[in-house]
């Protein structure tokens, strides 16, 4: 059975979340993520409209494994009838560990939409919504918000706790606005402010791109979970980094290139294997060829090169041949 994720955000060891991240979070990645250490992790985010309208590419989105739980399914949109009856949909058909509900997405698509951020200029809005979600399943339900849609509304404690007077178990801060995007510092001391001003769990996020970053986010905000999501990019083993950081142990070093390739690898044969096209696999799955040859000597050339592939046979054949010339190289 899979550990409770509420009594885990109440335990001493703190946890470590997978963010949910269009493109990036999909089943092959999340198991990649546990595997190094991921304690909790949410699905890319779904269309609750998609969901609703029995769209075949959002319906694709909710498949995960046994093995990822505890999981949560994020679902995002504006009415509050298509988004309790997608929870009610989700529920039923897979079971997921909780809910959660994006009120954090800065993309404009989504945005003029109004739902992720877009929400957060109208805190009814918000509180209708997750009631909404909260009432149609037995479901744990949670949220991601921003710290407001831009700075002149900025307020991330009235945010938060208008969410947890509707129904929030559990809400994760990440103190950028709409506005900021991803550009700028997140402001840790917002969350520091929100854990003080709610009851429920607070999930800091936010510019963790190392073990050591982990550690001092829950030193100095005393969240009660650590969320990873651009940190993560060609680096699942920064789970493993901030476990050993959090725990007070020796942070392991970065693979070499050989354990990188092969992580890679592994990765790849998994995206290519649980998608249905796998000619499209190898195409989406190009974006995490160039995170994880970033930085390598002479990696631009071999990104150049990566992005040109078409089969996972070209992918195998250049990195051998990277790792055969980074050998000669080292003798």
């Amino acid at each position: 059975m899979a550990p409770n994720f509420l009594e885990m955000l109440g335990g001493v060891n703190t946890p470590l979340y997978l963010a949910p991240q269009a493109g990036v979070s999909e089943s092959p990645f999340r198991r990649l993520c546990r595997r190094f250490g991921a304690d909790v992790l949410v699905s890319e985010f779904v269309s609750a409209a998609g969901i609703v309208m029995n769209s075949k590419r959002s319906r694709d989105y909710l498949r995960f494994d046994e093995a990822e739980r505890p999981i949560g399914i994020q679902i995002f949109g504006a009415d509050r009838a298509m988004m309790g009856d997608a929870a009610a949909f989700v529920a039923e058909v897979y079971g997921p560990d909780f809910i959660d509900i994006n009120f954090g997405c800065p993309v404009k698509k989504v945005v003029k939409r109004n739902g992720g951020s877009g929400c957060l200029r109208d805190l009814d809005l918000v509180d209708t919504l997750i009631r909404a979600v909260d009432d149609a399943t037995d479901l744990p339900t949670t949220v991601k918000i921003r710290s407001g849609f831009n700075e002149s509304d900025r307020d991330p404690v009235r945010i938060g706790l208008r969410c947890e007077q509707a129904g929030a178990l559990a809400i994760c801060l990440h103190p950028r606005t709409r506005a900021d995007m991803y550009s700028g510092q997140a402001r840790w001391e917002e969350i520091r402010a929100l854990k003080e001003a709610v009851q429920i769990p607070v999930i800091g996020n936010g510019d963790i791109t190392s073990g050591e970053d982990a550690r001092r986010m829950r030193d100095e905000t005393g969240c009660d979970s650590v969320m990873i999501a651009r940190g993560s990019h060609g680096d699942p083993w920064i789970f493993k980094q901030a476990r050993a950081a959090l725990d007070g142990e020796p942070i392991p070093p970065d693979p070499d290139v050989d354990e990188r390739f092969d992580i890679c690898l592994e990765h790849a044969r998994n995206a290519i294997a649980f998608e249905a096209d796998s000619d499209r696999a190898i195409i989406d799955f190009r974006k995490h060829l160039g995170w994880y040859t970033k930085g390598l000597p002479d990696g631009r050339r071999l990104r150049t090169e990566l992005f040109q592939s078409t089969s996972l046979e070209d992918v195998e054949r250049l990195l051998e041949a990277y790792r055969a010339e980074h050998l000669a190289a080292a003798v």
